[in-house]
C-alpha cells in the first residue's frame, strides 16, 4: 500500500486505540450486570441519575464520579441512552440494558445477564489469551480448542463440571437463556413451518422450554425434547412434552420434523453431518412432510454492525468450541453430505437464519 498520509495515520492511531481498549467495554458491562444497575434503573421508574444509583445500590458516595464513568462508557456504547438536564445525566434502558433486568421476561425467558458473565469470565479471557500460543501448536487428531488445550475440559460436557460447578453451572445458565431467546419470534414468523406438522423432535431441547412454546402456539403438535441424560433428569414433570435421555450421534427419536436450534455451531462439520445423518433416519419421506429445522447464524447474510456480531460469535466458537459458524455454502455442503436432496433459506430471524431441509 501507499504511505498513508498525516491524516490516515493519525485516524489509524485512534482506531487502534479503539480496537485495544474495547476489551472494557464488555468489562464494564459485567460490571454494570454484577452491580444490578440495569434493574435498579427499571425499578426507580425506568431513569436513573449517578447518585440515584449510589443510593439504590447502596453503593459508597466517594465512588460516585467513578460511576458516571462507567454510565457514560456504557451509553456511548449504546447500552444506556442519557440526557443531560444542567449538568446532572440521566440514564434509561435500552432494549439491549432491558435485556439485563431480573425478573423481565420475554417470551419466557429473557434476562441475558448469564451469558454477559460467562463470556467475560476469566475462563473465556483466559482462553482468548492463549489464540498465538495455541496457533503454533502442531496437534496430532482432531484440534481441540484453544479453552479445551489450556483448561483440559470442553465447556458443555461433564469436564467442565469437574473442573468448576459453579461456572458449568453459569455456561448452562447462559446457554439456555441464549436458545430460549427469541423462540415466540419464530413461531409468529415461521406459521408455514409448524401449522402442518404432526409431530417434532427438539434435539439438545434441554428444559422443553422451546418444545413447550411450540405447543402453545400449536396444540396440535406431539413434542419430543431430546438431551443427554444429566439435563432431561432435571426436566420438569408433565404430561405435554415427552422427554428422551440419549445420544444424537446414536440415534434421534423419530418424528414428522426434527429441530435442530443453536446445535450444529458447537461441532465440527464431520460431526455436524453425523449428527444430520441421524436426524435423516428420524424423519419420514419430504412426501410425507418430513424435514430438518436448523436456526442459526449463516454468515455474509448480514452488513455493518450485524455482519461484525456473527465473525464475532465464530470467534466465540473458535476459542471456546471445536464448532464453527457457516456461510451458506458451508451448510449446503454438510446437508448434503449428510444425505440431503434440498434445503431452503426460509426466513431471517435476528441475527439468526432460519433453513428448511429436506430428505
Amino acid at each position: 500500500m501507499a504511505v498513508p498520509s498525516d491524516a490516515e495515520l493519525l485516524q489509524a492511531q485512534a482506531d487502534l486505540w479503539r480496537h485495544t481498549l474495547c476489551y472494557l467495554t464488555p468489562m464494564a458491562l459485567r460490571c454494570a450486570v454484577e452491580l444490578g444497575i440495569p434493574t435498579a434503573i427499571h425499578r426507580l421508574g425506568g431513569a436513573a441519575s449517578p447518585s440515584d444509583l449510589i443510593a439504590a445500590l447502596s453503593l459508597p458516595p466517594s465512588k460516585l464520579s467513578f460511576l458516571g464513568r462507567l454510565l457514560s462508557q456504557l451509553a456511548t456504547a449504546g447500552v444506556f441512552d442519557s440526557t443531560d438536564d444542567m449538568g446532572t445525566a440521566t440514564y434509561r434502558l435500552k432494549p439491549i440494558s432491558y435485556l439485563l433486568v431480573d425478573g423481565v421476561h420475554i417470551e419466557g425467558d429473557a434476562c441475558q445477564t448469564a451469558i454477559v458473565r460467562a463470556a467475560s469470565s476469566r475462563y473465556y479471557v483466559e482462553a482468548a489469551l492463549g489464540l498465538s500460543e495455541w496457533f503454533k501448536k502442531d496437534f496430532e487428531g482432531p484440534v481441540p480448542s484453544p479453552f479445551e488445550d489450556l483448561h483440559g475440559a470442553t465447556i458443555f460436557d461433564d469436564s467442565m463440571a469437574l473442573l468448576d460447578p459453579e461456572m458449568d453451572k453459569l455456561v448452562h445458565e447462559a446457554k439456555a437463556s441464549h436458545n430460549h431467546m427469541g423462540i415466540g419470534l419464530v413461531l409468529r414468523q415461521c406459521r408455514e413451518l409448524f401449522q402442518e406438522l404432526e409431530s417434532l423432535t427438539d434435539l439438545c431441547g434441554g428444559d422443553g422450554t422451546t418444545a413447550r412454546a411450540i405447543v402453545r402456539a400449536y396444540p396440535h403438535i406431539k413434542c419430543t425434547v431430546m438431551d443427554l441424560p444429566k439435563v432431561i433428569d432435571k426436566a420438569p414433570a408433565e404430561g405435554v412434552i415427552k422427554y428422551v435421555a440419549g445420544d444424537i450421534f446414536h440415534a434421534v427419536p423419530p418424528a414428522q420434523a426434527v429441530l435442530l436450534k443453536s446445535v450444529l455451531h458447537l461441532w465440527s462439520d464431520e460431526d455436524c453431518i453425523k449428527i444430520l445423518a441421524q436426524c435423516k433416519k428420524a424423519i419420514p419421506p419430504r412426501g410425507a412432510g418430513g424435514k430438518v429445522i436448523v436456526i442459526d447464524i449463516v454468515l455474509s447474510s448480514a452488513s455493518g454492525l450485524m455482519l461484525e456480531t456473527h465473525h464475532l460469535v465464530d470467534m466465540l466458537k473458535l476459542v471456546m468450541t471445536r464448532g464453527r459458524q457457516r456461510d451458506e455454502k458451508d451448510w449446503s455442503d454438510i446437508f448434503m453430505k449428510a444425505g440431503f436432496s434440498e434445503y431452503k433459506v426460509f426466513k431471517k430471524v435476528g441475527a439468526r437464519t432460519v433453513i428448511e431441509v429436506y430428505p
